[in-house]
């Protein structure tokens, strides 16, 4: 399939509503803790959609198990298509999912151009410094691109990571907590890259625990705890709700 072709087939899949990411009764234990007690839930292609709850709530098990950090005990995870459960993480990255980490995870001693390069070596190489160049531009870190990454600020290393992220030009995005500690202006780069991105035709699922940047740009919200869904809707809705308000009680977020 050629490039224009497959463009336009995700453009129709977005314009259906099909789902990018399903997931069908998914366990996982550890010991005498279920982390993932039968999860079911879908991510449209284009959306952003947040996932929310407690802490110990299984959000980051969840993205551990889809990204391939860790194996299911049973259930499906299909992944544009084609079920990833168990797959090992290299592979369903090439597949086209794409994730960060709650501690940016750089190679330190390389170039934030060199980082940028590195990320599309690992995925699609094919105008690669042109892209390095964009995504440096999007992210505002040209004044840095000669810097060592351990040299960088710890807002100016998530945007980097963030900017590993788009070098893969990867079909799904998960981002765990990815504006978490740093400045607002900062904060604000990634939102806007967020939704630039996502007009031209990512999507994103990100854990987020700032309630008001998922509701600034989440289309729409999952909420977990004890290892399930509890509900899903748009911010107003499950802001609502009472499983939520008593999910969210007396416990630390």
């Amino acid at each position: 399939m050629t490039a224009g072709a497959a463009q336009s087939r995700d453009m129709a899949a977005r314009a259906s509503g099909q789902p990018i990411l399903a997931i069908r009764g998914l366990k996982r234990r550890f010991g005498g803790i279920v982390a993932a007690n039968d999860v079911n839930l879908e991510v449209r292609r284009g959306e952003i959609v947040g996932l929310i709850g407690p802490n110990g709530s299984g959000k980051s098990t969840l993205f551990n198990l889809v990204s391939g950090m860790f194996k299911p005990d049973s259930g499906q995870i299909l992944f544009n298509g084609t079920d990833i459960a168990g797959m090992k993480a290299h592979r369903i990255a090439r597949l086209g999912l794409a994730r960060t980490f709650q501690i940016p995870a750089l190679f330190e001693n390389m170039t934030v151009t060199e980082n940028l390069l590195a990320a599309a070596a690992e995925g699609q190489w094919d105008g690669a410094h042109e892209r390095a160049e964009v995504a440096m531009q999007l992210l505002t870190l040209e004044a840095v691109r000669d810097n060592r990454a351990i040299d960088l600020s710890g807002g100016q290393q998530k945007l980097l990571e963030f900017g590993r992220i788009i070098m893969r030009r990867a079909l799904l995005i998960l981002l765990d907590e990815v504006t978490a500690g740093v400045h607002p202006n900062i904060r604000k780069i990634i939102l806007d890259a967020i939704v630039k991105l996502r007009d031209e035709g990512a999507t994103f699922f990100l854990i987020e625990h700032d309630m008001e940047l998922v509701r600034s740009v989440c289309d729409r919200i999952i909420v977990m705890d004890a290892g399930q869904v509890i509900t899903t809707g748009t911010f107003d809705e499950i802001a609502r709700d009472s499983q939520v308000m008593q999910a969210y009680l007396g416990r630390r977020a």
